[in-house]
């Protein structure tokens, strides 16, 4: 780790540096559904960055070179430990991201589930059998670690998408730098915690911190990936940055999902699904379901029982177990998002549900619906990222396709229809990494996980995902110098 000190204290997980920083390179973490201070901890800055990746460097010489039956012997341990304080974990995401704790517990399985995977993958070889393929000589491919690696996770799923991350990154032989995101620190220092139980020194180090560090991290010449997921903004600077040093880059950045439903699919259940799925963590996902465009024929019916589930929705305090939507992140998100929706109601759309500020004690927004939008509005083609969903319509399956492609991003998609022809036609044509049927944000860990566009570059999940992490060496033989 770094020479940060992780502490308890009564205000929630506070770091500091040991020698104690100034006042003027402390930052503080506010729980978004209180607009109170949770935690105090010191920015890391670039000679921080330096310092963490000279131990990197060290430990890459004997962890590059442990055997994979023994890396995956740490990932498994590190995974029991993460189930064994799944709680902990979930209060901790649940307080630092305002997600309902319900939520938060609902999506610890996946933790352990994606450590445990790549344990499995670390000791699957994905390179071409060893032969003589040309001159007499014997081939074989090395698939060999990159060395230090630079992992910068988001606020918004800061748990998983750290795991998804440092998984595949330590299965394959790295060693690592992981920035979490500044607003929401506490779930990554708690990972690194308990994963350094299990790893040897200088393998994974913290850096808490903000654009600073970040950007020391990419702009190092000895950090040989970055893997970024975030703003789109976020990745076109460092995509800008990185080529600086030829680094390689993984960016899994933002995203309009469409979603098109079809008059052959069952209205009020389809409605409910899509209200759990678009108002998930407030909406602020890069895969929701927040650009609806539903077949004409049913277009009424549809908005009268989506509205009828989203006004049923329970807005409220997180630590509550009956609540299905918490706040925003930040009182500046909250302002963001306000300021798309009275956009929108500037250019005639109109606000069916919800559309304010809700008057409490944090940064909640009410879940809202608008309709009677243009395709080329701002609030169709660029991400919210929070509680609106927007409702067009089309008039037949062409239509449906032309709308749903007509964005810049393509991340994710989803088509609800019973219609086995029309599955397979949109699954095709739809200009998405990711196209659900009938569903709408699941993944799994044996299969990809990336965009197209400027939702980014690279892919996470799957046993493809240690081969990012990793570079293949071609060693050719020829046995006898005479022939």
């Amino acid at each position: 780790m770094t020479t940060t000190v992780v502490q308890k204290n009564q205000g929630g997980l506070a770091a500091t540096l040991a020698a104690g920083p100034d006042d003027q390179n402390v930052s503080e973490v506010i729980n978004p559904a209180t607009g109170q201070i949770s935690a105090r901890y010191r920015r890391a800055t670039r000679e921080d960055v330096h310092s963490a990746v000279k131990r990197a460097e060290a430990a890459f010489k004997i962890w590059g070179a442990t055997p994979p039956v023994e890396r995956a012997e740490a990932l498994l341990k590190i995974a029991d430990a993460i189930e064994e304080e799944a709680e902990e974990f979930a209060r901790l995401e649940s307080e630092d991201v305002g997600k309902p704790i319900t939520h938060a517990r609902g999506d610890m399985p996946w933790m352990w589930d994606v450590m445990r995977f790549f344990a499995g993958a670390a000791r699957v070889s994905s390179v071409p059998a060893a032969g003589e393929y040309a001159n007499g000589s014997t081939s074989w491919v090395r698939r060999e670690p990159l060395g230090v690696v630079g992992l910068i996770t988001p606020w918004n799923y800061p748990l998983l998408m750290a795991i998804w991350k440092i998984a595949p990154a330590l299965a394959a032989g790295n060693t690592v730098l992981l920035k979490p995101a500044s607003l929401t620190p506490a779930t990554t220092i708690k990972l690194v915690e308990v994963a350094n139980r299990f790893l040897p020194e200088g393998v994974l180090n913290l850096i808490i911190g903000d654009r600073e560090s970040g950007t020391a991290m990419v702009e190092h010449p000895s950090i040989r990936k970055i893997s970024l997921t975030g703003a789109t903004s976020t990745g076109k600077f460092v995509a800008a940055t990185a080529s600086k040093t030829l680094k390689r880059l993984g960016l899994e950045l933002g995203g309009k999902a469409p979603v098109l439903v079809f008059a052959d699919s069952p209205i009020r259940e389809t409605a409910r699904d899509l209200v759990e799925f678009g108002f998930s963590n407030s909406g602020q996902s890069c895969t929701g379901p927040h650009r609806i465009i539903v077949e004409d024929s049913i277009y009424d019916e549809f908005v009268e029982a989506y509205c009828a589930e989203v006004k049923s929705l329970v807005v409220g305090d997180p630590a509550d177990p009956a609540t299905g939507m918490g706040p925003l992140i930040s009182e500046h998100h909250m302002n963001k998002v306000l300021g798309f929706i009275e956009r929108a109601r500037e250019a005639g759309a109109k606000i069916l549900v919800g559309g304010n500020r809700i008057e409490r004690p944090g940064w909640f927004v009410e879940p809202t619906v608008v309709t009677e939008v243009k395709q080329t509005d701002e609030i169709v083609q660029d991400e919210v990222f929070g509680p609106v969903v927007t409702i067009q319509s089309a008039k037949d399956d062409d239509e449906m396709l032309q709308l749903a492609n007509d964005v810049n991003f393509g991340l994710s998609a989803s088509v609800w229809t019973t219609n086995l022809s029309r599955t397979l036609r949109f699954s095709r044509e739809l200009q998405f990494g990711t196209v659900w049927v009938n569903q709408h944000e699941y993944n799994a860990s044996e299969m990809p996980f990336g965009g197209f566009g400027e939702s980014g570059m690279g892919y996470e999940l799957t046993a493809h995902g240690i081969d990012e992490y990793s570079q293949v060496k071609h060693v050719m033989v020829k046995p006898d110098l005479n022939a």
